[in-house]
């Protein structure tokens, strides 16, 4: 058993060794870019990662507190899920408001990896090359999407 200490200080860690891992990673465009807080420059949007006892996902958040404004942008998201796919080469699950949990509103696109534990280090380099393919995709897919959300706001 794990303090809650200890479990924050192997997150750090891994954490850390991601970013520096992906560090000398360039975005589409060319430029630098903090993939773990990666800024998608749209309000209420997220691309987020998560590392867990049991699993890793990575996913598209939206969490606007207009609920009307918050549809817009998932329809928009719906509108481009073959670019998305076809840009990740797989296809990922589409969680529609109504079956997220009340305290994170919103909607969600996601992929999960199950059975893997941030906490074990010889999961890191699994959840590692989980991780960074799809946030590289998410990038080249951001890289062209972004365009169509901007006018929403």
């Amino acid at each position: 058993m794990y303090t809650k200490n200890q479990v924050n200080q192997m997150k750090q860690e891994f954490w850390t060794a991601f970013g520096w891992y992906m560090k000398p990673v360039p975005s589409a465009d060319g430029s630098p870019v903090n993939w773990k807080n990666y800024k998608t420059g749209i309000r209420h949007l997220y691309f987020r990662m998560q590392a867990e006892r049991d699993f890793a996902s990575i996913s598209i958040a939206i969490q606007h507190p207009d609920e009307d404004i918050a549809e817009l942008l998932y329809a928009q998201l719906l509108e481009l899920k073959h670019l998305l796919e076809m840009e990740l080469g797989e296809a990922w699950s589409w969680i529609p408001k109504d079956q997220i949990a009340p305290e994170k509103n919103g909607y969600r696109v996601e992929k999960k990896l199950n059975s893997v534990n941030v906490l074990d280090k010889k999961y890191w380099p699994e959840i590692i090359s989980f991780l960074k393919p799809r946030i590289i995709g998410l990038d080249a897919f951001w890289s062209n999407a972004r365009y169509g959300f901007e006018g929403l706001l």
